[in-house]
């Protein structure tokens, strides 16, 4: 009997060590899986990244690469061909800068109001379809733009032609504000509580409350939220090759036809030879337009690593 009981704690114990270390050697799998699909990620934007490299030093062996960024004239089919970029880049700058400029107040301030002065059952009702604005396809909202917005801006503002910058900033502007609001929201619920208890009790309005305790608490995620924003609307193909009216100058007004880099690649790669100038020259844009949207993202980290000690915003 003596030995039964003897026994029972000691098969109690080794049950205990048996789950411990299951537990132990499942918490490695999972570190274990999760690193290697972060280094997946990462070898893959390094292996893209080569790629485009590969494919991009060829054209300057015999083309300068001040030339290319700064040329004034794209015309890839001439003889000799001229690989200007310059307004291929000044296009995507101003499609994406005016874009932002309507969708990031649009963004912002609708996120605000869901976030502090919207009814629940009001925010239950328009978040769903703020996200579901994200899901649209690109090629529909291009479609829109051109169907319904160009003849529109075309007829309004007696104009050539309404395929031009201000349409595309306006179609991207509606693709950005579901990211930048669905972010921005999440970043002022992460303001802590205390802070607007704190706020209140000294008198301030639900207002002033909201601009000089909230937002500068939330500012960590608002930045991180824009500069996604703008990494959209920087890379977008499909609705500024619709709406941007394909004209590779540099736009003078808000509604010249302008044509972004990736206008410029979705259009012409298809006709351009394997690995001739015209080819190699499309991968370089490719490349160019890596490097900004690299850029866009290092400012958002950059912000975010900043000031994540501000307020109590998490993001």
């Amino acid at each position: 009997m003596q030995n039964v009981q003897a026994s029972q704690p000691k098969q109690t114990k080794q049950t205990k060590e048996a789950k411990q270390k299951s537990r132990i050697m499942k918490e490695l799998y999972v570190k274990v899986a999760l690193t290697g699909i972060a280094w997946v990620a990462l070898l893959s934007l390094c292996g893209i990244f080569l790629f485009l490299v590969l494919n991009s030093l060829p054209l300057f062996k015999e083309y300068s690469v001040i030339d290319f960024l700064f040329g004034m004239y794209w015309y890839p089919t001439h003889e000799p061909p001229d690989f200007g970029i310059f307004p291929l880049i000044i296009a995507s700058i101003a499609v994406t800068v005016l874009s932002c400029l309507i969708a990031v107040p649009l963004g912002v301030f609708t996120a605000a109001y869901l976030a502090e002065i919207a009814h629940s059952k009001t925010r239950r009702i328009i978040k769903p379809f703020i996200e579901l604005l994200a899901s649209l396809p690109s090629v529909v909202i291009g479609f829109f733009g051109m169907v319904v917005v160009a003849p529109y801006l075309q007829e309004q503002f007696d104009l050539l032609t309404g395929l031009n910058l201000f349409n595309a900033a306006l179609m991207l502007a509606f693709m950005s504000v579901p990211t930048i609001c669905t972010i921005s929201e999440d970043a002022l619920h992460s303001v802590s509580g205390s802070l607007r208890e704190a706020s209140l009790a000294l008198g301030a309005t639900k207002w002033e409350t909201l601009i000089r305790v909230i937002i500068p608490s939330a500012l960590p995620g608002i930045g991180t939220a824009i500069m996604l924003g703008m990494s959209r609307a920087i890379g977008e193909t499909m609705v500024v090759l619709m709406v941007a009216g394909g004209a590779a100058l540099i736009p003078m007004s808000i509604f010249d036809p302008v044509r972004p880099m990736p206008a410029s690649i979705a259009a012409e790669m298809a006709e351009a030879p394997y690995f001739s100038e015209h080819y190699l020259a499309l991968f370089s844009i490719g490349l160019v337009l890596f490097v900004f949207t690299f850029c866009f993202n290092y400012i958002a980290f950059r912000i975010t690593e900043k000031h994540k000690q501000v307020g109590s915003s998490g993001l």
